[in-house]
């Protein structure tokens, strides 16, 4: 077995370090999953970039919130399903068949979410972040309520039009520099 390629110093294109701190994260990375995933090496050009992409990152998704894990990776891989986004569609949607123990499920969100069998509540959360993904000009006081109508706070709402905001985001950024996901995702929890 070889060893795990930790970082250490890495040096940044302009000359930079990370900072101690992105450093031993990107080392945690390495240990609990067994790889630093592909986004964060991709933003070590930059060490202030990712440290704010880290931060975001795990706020939205990692933090605290009246939406479970599981539902803020299906907002994840149901927007980039609409968005085609390669990267993110591989690395969450083994996040959903981990968190869910349910490889089916990660699969059918990745095809088209509205042919899983799924809870009211998630249904209206994926439903809000397909339209707010596909035409968020579109996106009226109704759908808003129809979250709140399957039991979603406002603060829950706002975490759904937060992740869905983010994913879009970076689905573009992983495109536009042509992302590849690390391949370890593609067998994880089958």
């Amino acid at each position: 077995m070889s060893q795990p390629d930790y970082i250490h110093a890495l040096d940044l294109p302009d000359g930079g370090k990370l900072n101690p701190e992105m450093e031993t994260y990107l080392n945690v990375c390495q240990e609990k999953l067994g790889m630093v995933p592909n986004v964060l090496k991709a933003y070590t050009f930059n060490g202030e970039k990712l440290n704010v992409f880290v931060n975001f990152y795990n706020d939205l998704m990692l933090s605290e919130s009246k939406l479970s894990k599981l539902e803020r990776e299906m907002i994840a891989v149901v927007v980039s399903a609409i968005n085609k986004c390669f990267y993110c569609l591989v690395a969450h949607g083994a996040a959903v068949r981990k968190l869910s123990d349910d490889p089916a499920l990660g699969e059918l969100l990745v095809m088209n979410y509205r042919v899983a069998e799924l809870p009211g509540r998630q249904r209206a959360m994926l439903d809000f972040a397909a339209k707010l993904t596909e035409s968020p000009n579109e996106v009226e006081e109704v759908d808003r309520q129809a979250l709140r109508d399957a039991g979603l706070s406002d603060e829950e709402i706002f975490d759904v039009a937060a992740v869905t905001g983010f994913f879009n985001m970076t689905n573009r950024v992983a495109s536009g520099i042509d992302m590849m996901p690390n391949k370890e995702y593609h067998a994880q929890a089958r």
